[in-house]
């Protein structure tokens, strides 16, 4: 099975807490869900982070000197890479 860990519940304010050995590898600050499967045995798990949306209406406005590229000025020169990401040698 797993690892065990015995620990002893606190009062934190109101609610009751039991610290989490960092060899279980949970991270400061993330979010966890306590699962009861049988009266008095519960499963510790993470709960996945929400993945975050930048909010560009506070953009509007900003770059006002800014002009868009004529059809002309858009210019891509194609670069063919390896599996790292490197430039690959064309010349043979």
């Amino acid at each position: 099975m797993g690892s065990e860990y015995v620990g002893k519940t606190f009062k934190s304010g109101n609610s009751v807490a039991l610290r989490l050995p960092k060899a279980l590898g949970f991270k400061e600050g993330e979010q966890v869900r306590l699962v009861e499967l049988t009266p008095g045995t519960v499963r510790v798990e993470t709960v996945p982070a929400e993945k975050r949306k930048l909010n560009v209406d506070a953009f509007w406005g900003k770059a006002t000197g800014l002009k868009l590229l004529s059809p002309e000025d858009r210019v891509f020169v194609e670069r063919r890479l390896d599996w790292e990401g490197k430039r690959l040698n064309e010349d043979g």
